[in-house]
């Protein structure tokens, strides 16, 4: 094969992977010098000349002139007789240039190059894309579906890079058909083996801090700041806003005119139900915030060693027996994102606990811990509390079988007998 034809027949590959020419010069002046080495034992005394525009290649071995059976190493020696083949007026100790043509390397060891260039460039380019992708971890990317997996779908981006949305990191409501453009945050980017595995994520918190970024001007010019978001994806988020200028109301801009603003990013979301909360340095304020829609009437912080603890400290906070459940929320939804939010534990006490009032979990020994749980999940954790709410009620609001909760009511009601 002529120096020529083989660099043609690499062009194919430049082509379909974006190369520039000084990158594709020195991949292919790596990939010749090996070949060299294996061959000769050495490449140090070899020039290599590359055009690939042209498909122009040159190899050159220099070797100095030695006297007739003096020569130690025919590497970078050669003998008299043999350099005035060459050219008949060399005399000893001056040097040779001779071309050493492809063909002359043998057709396994050319095979061998050409398929290690391959590599080469392969390897260079998903070092590339690695490179670009891990410089947009935490950005918003958008990409198209290719192929729907069981547990993941594979998307293409409009430079045809793969890129994976494991089913663990889709919001329950996603739906998408091939050919759909899918919005994300770019979560993690790592390379296995030679190819860079890219994560993309629809439920991360960041993935709806990047949304108010995007569709609310205020939060993208700098003039609101997101403070801190925690979410149930697709069910239920809290976002703390603040701005640094008084003129602006944050949470209405996030909002807008009746939900205007608001409006894109919770459709983004399936329907995600999106609180927006003012942000405040004053930690029992801005929990109090964080507990919307109900509305505290005191609390009392224990603060904790949050490097030891991996939270701020824990809040008791009291309210009135109706704010409870909305404090708590359904399937405690509300307490738990508050508590992400604000970085507290948080509980929940009722406001004037009567002294014939009795707490569920004196009852442990008459009725499940797990019963007790699910009726603490919706803020009632009295013996009164349980029985002053209807057992329709109950049954709408809890995982538990009618007969259960009339079961625990019974049990309750004995106490309160006398």
């Amino acid at each position: 094969m002529e120096n020529i034809a083989l660099i043609d027949s690499f062009s194919e590959f430049k082509d379909n992977k974006s190369i520039d020419r000084v990158t594709l010069m020195s991949i292919l002046e790596e990939v010749f010098r090996a070949t060299l080495k294996r061959k000769f034992g050495s490449d140090d005394n070899f020039d290599i000349i590359i055009n690939p525009d042209k498909g122009d290649l040159e190899i050159w071995r220099n070797r100095i002139v030695v006297a007739d059976g003096f020569s130690e190493d025919d590497n970078e020696e050669i003998e008299l007789a043999e350099a005035r083949l060459i050219e008949p007026d060399f005399e000893i100790g001056e040097d040779v240039s001779e071309e050493v043509k492809l063909i002359d390397l043998g057709r396994r060891a050319i095979l061998a190059l050409r398929q290690n260039l391959i590599s080469k460039i392969y390897e260079h380019d998903s070092t590339n894309i690695f490179k670009q992708f891990k410089e947009l971890e935490g950005e918003l990317y958008s990409a198209e579906v290719h192929h729907i997996r069981h547990n993941a779908i594979i998307l293409l981006d409009d430079d045809g890079n793969e890129i994976v949305l494991p089913k663990s990191e889709q919001i329950r409501s996603d739906f998408f058909r091939k050919g759909d453009s899918v919005r994300g945050v770019i979560k993690t980017v790592e390379l296995r083996g030679n190819k860079p595995a890219i994560i993309l994520s629809r439920t991360s918190p960041l993935f709806l801090n990047k949304l108010f970024e995007q569709e609310i001007p205020e939060v993208f010019d700098g003039l609101i700041t997101v403070e801190g978001v925690a979410r149930i994806p697709g069910e239920k988020a809290k976002v703390a806003v603040d701005s640094y200028d008084d003129r602006i109301d944050p949470v209405g801009a996030c909002v807008g005119v009746k939900g205007s603003r608001i409006h894109g990013i919770v459709r983004e979301l399936g329907n995600e139900n999106i609180d927006v909360i003012n942000y405040t340095k004053n930690e029992q304020l801005f929990i109090s915030r964080a507990l919307s829609p109900a509305k505290v009437t005191s609390m009392e912080i224990e603060m904790y060693d949050e490097e030891k603890n991996g939270k701020k400290g824990r809040v008791k906070v009291l309210l009135k027996p109706e704010e409870v459940s909305k404090a708590i929320g359904r399937g405690g939804v509300n307490i738990r994102l508050a508590s992400e939010l604000t970085g507290y534990e948080i509980d929940v006490q009722r406001e004037g606990l009567e002294e014939e009032d009795v707490e569920l979990t004196e009852f442990t020994d008459e009725i499940e811990d797990w019963v007790i749980t699910e009726f603490k999940k919706i803020g009632l954790d009295t013996a009164r509390s349980v029985l002053e709410t209807s057992v329709a009620e109950l049954v709408k609001r809890t995982d538990l079988e009618e007969e259960t909760i009339m079961d625990v009511q019974r049990v309750l009601k004995e106490e309160f007998e006398d």
